[in-house]
């Protein structure tokens, strides 16, 4: 009797023990999915902010190399080594502004998957969430680093020319030094190239003599490049176009008023004569 007791006790206890086990296999499961789930969306939140880089002043650094420099970079016919950090695959957002594709004042589409956005921010946001994989970062700079070597705040702030700011000595000697190296590294001096040269000069006096507190000196003396509006190219067609009926318009007329005048001459010499005398 007592062994079947005990028998009994011990089947009701391996009972219990197996109908409890998926519940703690199952805890342990969900902790475990749980916590992958909460390590995925750290290295999400990780890799979305590997690129500590300002895509705005990235944009801005190379609109100004564009405007202030490249025009006489083409001039001379100079190439750029892939050595200067002016280079354009030395700029980590280099493919993706090219792989924008402006279509009108409030659409703008994405070269890559052809979505269109209605602004520039929303077009970057884009890039930043469904393109990321394309930027460059192993091998490519961040272009904003150069900024204040290449007067960025100075062509972003619109209203620069009219506030005053204290200058700091310190950051001035910093981007002058800057600069300097810049020119240094993107046009050696003392090479077989006179373009070189130029360019080195060049580049001291269009950005790296304006970093100074004695004042006086503005960025850019040397002028940028010059842009070729539509509006203006339609509108110097259309005036060569409407100049000839001008001036014909104008032969004409005087034409015309010259026989009136003729006329009047004879009509009135007419009168005289058939006066009686």
């Amino acid at each position: 009797m007592i062994k079947l007791l005990l028998f009994l006790m011990l089947s009701l206890q391996g009972t219990i023990g197996v109908f409890s086990t998926p519940s703690h296999l199952t805890q342990e499961n969900q902790d475990t999915e749980g916590y992958a789930a909460e390590r995925t969306l750290k290295q999400e939140d990780q890799h979305t902010h590997e690129v500590h880089c300002s895509r705005e002043r990235s944009r801005a650094a190379w609109e100004i190399i564009e405007e202030y420099l490249m025009p006489f970079v083409e001039q001379e016919k100079y190439q750029i080594s892939r050595k200067c950090r002016l280079h354009p695959e030395n700029d980590i957002f280099r493919d993706q502004e090219e792989n924008k594709i402006h279509v009108d004042i409030n659409e703008w589409r994405c070269g890559y998957c052809r979505k269109i956005f209605r602004g520039e921010k929303f077009l970057d946001q884009h890039f930043d969430n469904r393109h990321y994989n394309l930027l460059n970062v192993s091998e490519s700079k961040c272009l904003a680093d150069l900024c204040g070597a290449l007067h960025c705040d100075f062509t972003m702030d619109s209203y620069s020319k009219f506030r005053k700011t204290k200058c700091n000595p310190a950051a001035a000697a910093r981007n002058h030094h800057l600069c300097e190296s810049l020119a240094d590294s993107c046009f050696p001096v003392g090479q077989s190239s006179p373009s070189a040269n130029r360019l080195h000069e060049l580049f001291l006096r269009q950005f790296c003599d304006a970093h100074t507190c004695s004042g006086g000196r503005k960025p850019f003396p040397r002028g940028k490049k010059k842009h070729t509006s539509i509006f203006y190219l339609a509108i110097s067609i259309l005036t060569l176009m409407l100049l000839p009926i001008f001036y014909l318009i104008v032969y004409l007329h005087q034409r015309e008023t010259r026989k009136g005048t003729q006329e009047l001459k004879r009509v009135s010499q007419l009168g005289r004569k058939s006066k009686p005398s």
